[in-house]
């Protein structure tokens, strides 16, 4: 728990506290964003996706896209997140192109999409085309589970788990299912930052096995950060300053190294480039290192994707270096 009284008055800049620019190494993950639209609208969603949003890939960056993962074999990893990746444009063309020249396939789902109409071939076809799940369930309690995310949407996730396991996830080798942990969203300045990973996972593994015979390969642990629905819950209860002076308190420059930002770029449905999903969500896009924002069409003209020097920063990536740090593979360190 954080002592108020203990935290400065005013927020360090982040770059300030590494003293130094934050820099990408050789780019290895290509994570894509395809669009809003969210058979879901959770408390928690940085992305403010829901049923309700239209954004999605057109067909023109979907072909851009394409040709990235063709052009470049230093991408080894292509994750597809939303909204709900799956039922989003161009989700099954860059699945089977990505797969075609060997790369891994992330995709990260809600779970509950496998119900909706028109997606109910959906976790065969992951498995036909061995993606790697990683599934969102922040917590192994239903009660916890349907206040962030909706009622019912717990037991329809541990009906999309057991239909997994069916097919082969978690036993199969080349068949990986992830789970994803995150906290609830603060309500008062008793903060406190996630489990321990390795604790978490036991817990998480020994409950949904003893209650459902359910088995998954990882737990990831995800600070929520104060981005989208989480910080406008936050500022709402004049939470949002005094949780981020709680994440800069408890930097951990051990974590810096690993952060997820310095070997992928985050692409949008426009098709405009930034350094991670977080500054994606906040607006914040990648530069060249002659000031110019990225696009995957610069890319592709440009014949390389190693033009990005410095990785813009903001006060909430305190959120990835705080603890054990926070990834989109879950902690750090």
């Amino acid at each position: 728990m954080i002592n108020l009284e203990s935290i400065p008055s005013t927020l360090t800049p982040f770059k300030d506290k590494l003293g130094q620019p934050l820099t990408k190494s050789q780019i290895k993950v290509l994570q894509i964003n395809l669009g809003k639209r969210c058979n879901l609208a959770c408390t928690h969603c940085h992305v403010e996706a829901s049923p309700k949003r239209t954004e999605e890939l057109s067909p023109e960056v979907c072909e851009q896209l394409i040709e990235v993962i063709y052009k470049f074999p230093e991408i080894k990893i292509v994750d597809l997140t939303g909204g709900a990746p799956e039922m989003l444009y161009g989700f099954k063309r860059i699945v089977e192109a990505s797969r075609n020249v060997g790369k891994q396939v992330i995709v990260r789902s809600n779970l509950t999409i496998y119900f909706e109409k028109g997606f109910e071939d959906i976790p065969e076809y992951c498995a036909k085309y061995q993606t790697r799940i990683v599934a969102s369930l922040p917590c192994y309690l239903e009660d916890n589970v349907d206040k962030m995310r909706g009622n019912g949407v717990y037991e329809a996730s541990i009906r999309g788990l057991q239909i997994l396991n069916k097919l082969g996830y978690a036993q199969d080798p080349n068949l990986i299912l992830d789970l994803v942990f995150n906290p609830p969203i603060p309500t008062t300045e008793k903060f406190s930052l996630t489990p321990d990973q390795i604790k978490l996972e036991q817990d998480y593994k020994s409950f949904l096995h003893e209650k459902f015979g359910i088995c998954f390969n990882n737990l990831f642990t995800i600070t929520n950060l104060p981005v989208g629905r989480t910080k406008f819950q936050l500022e709402h209860r004049k939470l949002h300053k005094p949780y981020l002076h709680f994440l800069e308190s408890n930097f951990n420059a051990g974590t810096v190294e690993h952060l997820m930002c310095r070997d992928e770029l985050s692409i949008d449905y426009l098709g405009n480039i930034y350094d991670c999903d977080f500054n994606q969500m906040s607006n914040l896009p990648a530069k060249t290192r002659d000031g110019e924002k990225l696009t995957v069409a610069k890319l592709l003209a440009a014949g390389t994707l190693d033009l990005i020097d410095e990785i813009q920063t903001a006060p909430y990536c305190y959120g990835c270096t705080a603890g054990c740090g926070s990834s989109c593979g879950g902690a750090l360190v």
